[in-house]
């Protein structure tokens, strides 16, 4: 194996740990009767017979893989199910229906998998247990526009309204609790609304994380937890963005009636939906991250974890990742060679061209602007950003390489890495030199993973 293989193959062993199906079996069984779920340091016993109907719902990109799992464990109880996936991200199932939808922005699915969730929700009762699979991508996935009347004030929110407002804040540089804030806040389900729907049904609540931190009150937007923000903290984020102008007039007339109490706000803790829900953490972006490291320690590398919560902007983490492997290179600092150094989280690209790309591919070339720069040039550094669900943005891969080989075919190829990225065009870059990473939908989503190996 060469290093681009072998960090390729340690991908991949992250993702074998997080993959949900296993999970989910893993660590739910039926026992006399009894639902019993242990994960980690939380033990959950259910007793089946309280309940005449199971209804599995969920929404996210590792839903329907959620799905198949449950179907196995819980076979003919359930009584019906639904989940919203990314298209490409289905499952073969049985008794649960799977809508595939589209992802990062909302489409006509996202909104009929909204509406019939919702009306399946509404239809439980305090004989019903609801299974919820929840994972990333559910903010898309699961799109009921806000609508409120009363005598005083009406307005409808649309889908147009919706797409237009996702739009604008993945451009902006906004990260993922900003965008969540203001989807929450423009929605019939998310930031806990959906527990007012289910109420009075008590439900278990599946959830993978992709969100940097691991708040259930974020992934997916928090459709089973209490929400902490407020109408006004949506209104000071289109501030902060200068989006007034940008977002359409009817999602700022609804920020702003919220703001000013015309509009019922999000569940906060202690509404008495939110003691119907118990929220069950199953797969983090650290446990990908530690299976990344025992694999790189199998290959006989000494191991560095830097974090599991890297942020910021995309090129500007890059020159970080870049300064680290230099130092273990030249300086022995951190950790000996041959090293492998691991980075977990989730950063932003803010757009200013019209190029094709996501934010790891990003990364891997602002990385390899840096090796362009090495007085060794990028001698012994080897390194890769990718997305543990697949998909880097609105790409078909989950990353790229960057590496002294990947300069070397860039120059042969008469690519400019400091033109494509002023354009944001990485994907167009990786692809012209075959350095992209492409591993087909994973059905899991956990952030994603940047890590170095220094020979």
């Amino acid at each position: 194996m060469n290093e681009a293989q072998r960090l390729a193959a340690i991908f991949q062993a992250a993702l074998d740990r997080v993959d949900p199906y296993k999970m989910i079996e893993d660590h739910l069984r039926l026992e006399a009767g009894r639902l019993v779920v242990a994960f980690d340091d939380q033990r959950h016993e259910v007793d089946l017979d309280r309940y005449e109907r199971i209804l599995v719902l969920g929404a996210g990109k590792a839903s329907a893989r959620m799905a198949r799992a449950i179907e196995n464990i819980m076979g003919e109880r359930i009584w019906q199910g639904l989940v919203s996936v990314k298209y490409g991200h289905g499952e073969p199932l049985r008794q649960i229906e799977v809508i595939e939808c589209g992802h990062p922005t909302p489409d006509e699915h996202s909104v009929e998998a909204a509406h019939r969730i919702a009306e399946l929700a509404r239809q439980a009762d305090e004989k019903t247990l609801i299974l919820n699979l929840v994972s990333g991508g559910g903010s898309a996935l699961l799109c009921l526009p806000l609508v409120h009347a009363d005598e005083g004030t009406s307005v409808r929110l649309t889908l147009e309204d919706k797409q237009a407002t996702t739009r604008a804040l993945l451009a902006c540089g906004a990260d993922i609790r900003e965008v969540n804030c203001v989807r929450k806040h423009i929605s019939g389900v998310k930031g806990g609304r959906l527990l007012r729907l289910m109420a009075p049904a008590r439900s278990l609540n599946f959830i993978l994380s992709d969100v940097v931190g691991d708040r259930l009150d974020t992934i997916a937007s928090g459709i089973t937890s209490p929400d902490e923000t407020t109408f006004a903290d949506a209104l000071s984020i289109v501030d902060k963005y200068g989006l007034s102008d940008t977002l359409p007039p009817n999602v700022i007339r609804v920020l702003t009636l919220g703001a000013q109490g015309e509009i019922t706000e999000t569940p906060k803790v202690g509404d008495p939906a939110t003691d119907l829900a118990t929220n069950i953490l199953i797969g983090t972006n650290l446990a990908a991250l530690q299976a990344a490291c025992d694999r790189a320690r199998a290959f006989g590398y000494n191991v560095a974890a830097l974090t599991s919560a890297l942020t910021g902007e995309a090129r500007e983490a890059a020159k970080f990742l870049f300064a680290i492997a230099r130092d273990v290179r030249d300086h022995h600092l951190l950790v000996d060679r041959p090293a492998f150094v691991i980075a977990g989280g989730e950063t932003v690209v803010t757009l200013k061209g019209t190029g094709k790309g996501g934010r790891n591919q990003e990364m891997a070339l602002a990385f390899l602007a840096e090796l362009a720069k090495d007085e060794s040039h990028g001698r012994d550094i080897h390194f890769l950003s990718a997305s543990t669900d697949g998909t880097d943005g609105p790409t078909d891969a989950a990353g790229a390489f960057a590496s002294a080989e990947a300069l070397d075919l860039a120059g042969q190829a008469g690519l400019s890495v400091e033109g494509h990225l002023r354009n944001n065009d990485s994907y167009h870059f990786f692809s012209c030199i075959d350095q992209l990473l492409k591993t087909g939908p994973t059905m899991t989503n956990v952030c994603d993973l940047h890590m170095l190996i220094v020979g």
